[in-house]
């Protein structure tokens, strides 16, 4: 029996998604949940591996129970974990799938979105759910900028340092800036992400804002392949998973 969850977490008191020996990840807390309710051990299987810090607006995982587990109605999963759970995670649904099916390698494509908090002073309310930055950015640059990473392309110039991937293509689908308010926010989807890639990705996008690079430059990033043209690594608080596609 596999089971698939629908869940949302804020990621600032997390190590990531991954269970690490170092800190408390999302999926360790889960499996500790539904081990409690289960009363034996659960595998549990995430669709992404997010940093320390980043959040998710939409994410999906598998739990599935050892042998002898106790039968619960899906309808009823989601109000026993959430009692289990801390309130910076919360489940909104379960339904029962194929054993065949895997919460990671059956995602289409993902779609993030980077918050920068724009504003002359900080906003309280925006600690650790959003990169400030007061210095103001041209957005409608910004955006031009982005349209560039739209396609089929190798992004290593785009994935962090020392990572050890070897197929580094990767097909974007979306990618847009836009201001909301004060705060200005990049919308890219793809089929598949390389490590912090959506974070250096922002970080340049803030570069082309402030003359350090322009727009046609991005492309010229990408043909690099190389990490050292591609512009800074934005801070993890201002990513969210907001949307998986199966």
């Amino acid at each position: 029996m596999k089971i698939l969850l629908k869940i949302a977490y804020n990621g600032n008191n997390y190590c990531g998604w991954q269970v690490q020996k170092n800190g408390i990840s999302v999926q360790g807390e889960l499996c500790r949940a539904a081990s409690e309710m289960y009363g034996c051990e659960v595998a549990v299987t995430g669709c992404s591996r997010t940093d320390a810090g980043v959040h998710a607006l939409e994410y999906f995982c598998t739990l599935q129970p050892g042998e002898g587990a106790p039968v619960i109605p899906t309808e009823r999963i989601p109000y026993a974990l959430n009692v289990r759970l801390n309130e910076d995670v919360t489940v909104f649904f379960a339904q029962e799938v194929d054993n065949s099916f895997h919460a990671r390698y059956n995602v289409k494509s993902k779609t993030y979105e980077y918050v920068i908090d724009n504003g002359s002073f900080r906003d309280p309310f925006q600690y650790g759910r959003a990169w400030h930055l007061k210095r103001e950015l041209d957005e409608l640059r910004m955006d031009q900028a982005a349209k560039a990473f739209v396609g089929k392309h190798d992004f290593s110039a785009f994935m962090a340092s020392g990572s050890s991937v070897k197929d580094t293509v990767r097909t974007v689908r979306e990618a847009s800036v836009r201001r909301e308010g004060r705060n200005v926010v990049f919308t890219v989807s793809a089929d598949g992400f390389l490590y912090n890639m959506v974070r250096i990705m922002t970080g340049t996008l803030t570069d082309v804002s402030y003359g350090k690079f322009a727009p046609e430059d991005i492309d010229r990033i990408i043909r690099s392949q190389s990490r050292n043209m591609a512009g800074r690594t934005a801070p993890p608080e201002g990513l969210y998973l907001k949307r998986v596609e199966y």
